[in-house]
């Protein structure tokens, strides 16, 4: 049967850039292997299935997939996601509702206008660190650098998931980073402590003024070479950067560019909640817009 699906770019406002995402609105009767085939065709880094709320307080339920597997949560899907569903309820006001996610239930504020919008939503998991991470050079061989550049103002390699696990590494600047590259031989010694076996490099030096970090993300386990806007990784560096930065109580917002190297700018607005001295919350936002309109058959 016929299916409509929209495909929106999310962490931009213009068509073209940004991280793309396709959302299928007529799931139903699809089981989980026909979503991962459906997932595995548009060859995203991610596809969204929208079915109806488990909890009449909710605006919907989604289900997330890469080309490899389902995700109990991701950024960039639930930020593009929230957008659509704004667009389609109809209306210019700001407004909130609830997504569920296999994680559990994340609030939502959406803005939208005539073909895009914007998207804030709260993480529905503190970030926490979840073990040790492989060594730097064992790191350094499976990004084809040299592990003396793996080093920010005495930031460590880590290792935080706010639901989706990544190892976050910390390096110079521009020019290490621009030149990191996927080694699969030493791929799965660096980073396959976990099923998502993913990289998230990030950098203080940035391509834009007023950005406060450049990043790149690599997943080739799950069938994501390079993504060009990684909203969870982003969520799990917000308890890395709490932990390693120095913030006062209240609120902190942090630009976060990422795809450059993809031709795909992406810009994701990060805010930390401290409190006590700790991370009491982080809200993760973005723009996205609507790219294709059409319908799939299965």
């Amino acid at each position: 049967m016929r299916r409509r699906f929209v495909t929106l770019d999310v962490f931009t406002d213009r068509r073209f850039a940004g991280n793309p995402l396709a959302v299928v609105l007529e799931p139903e009767g699809l089981e989980t292997a026909a979503m991962q085939q459906i997932a595995r065709e548009f060859n995203l880094s991610e596809t969204v299935f929208v079915w109806p709320p488990e909890n009449e307080a909710h605006r919907a339920k989604l289900r997330i997939f890469t080309p490899v597997s389902e995700l109990p949560f991701a950024g960039h899907p639930t930020v593009g996601t929230a957008v659509l569903l704004g667009l389609l309820d109809g209306g210019s006001q700001a407004r909130d509702f609830i997504l569920g996610l296999n994680i559990g239930p994340v609030p939502c504020r959406v803005t939208p206008a005539t073909d895009k919008g914007r998207a804030v939503f709260g993480l529905p998991r503190l970030p926490e660190n979840v073990g040790a991470p492989a060594d730097d050079a064992t790191i350094a061989a499976a990004l084809g650098i040299d592990a003396s550049e793996i080093s920010l103002d005495g930031f460590k390699v880590a290792r935080w998931s706010a639901g989706a696990p990544y190892t976050i590494v910390p390096v110079r600047g521009l020019d290490a980073i621009g030149r990191c590259r996927v080694n699969t031989v030493a791929w799965q010694k660096a980073f396959a402590h976990d099923a998502h076996a993913a990289a998230y490099m990030v950098c203080r030096e940035t391509s834009e003024q007023g950005h406060q970090f450049h990043t790149r993300m690599f997943a080739p386990l799950q069938g994501v070479a390079e993504d060009p806007a990684t909203g969870s990784a982003a969520a799990a560096f917000a308890g890395y950067l709490a932990t390693h930065g120095d913030y006062k109580d209240g609120e902190h917002p942090v630009h976060i560019e990422q795809g450059y190297e993809m031709g795909r700018p992406s810009l994701i607005e990060l805010t930390l909640k401290i409190g006590g001295g700790k991370l009491t919350g982080a809200s993760i936002g973005g723009s996205a817009v609507v790219v294709v309109d059409g319908t799939i058959e299965a």
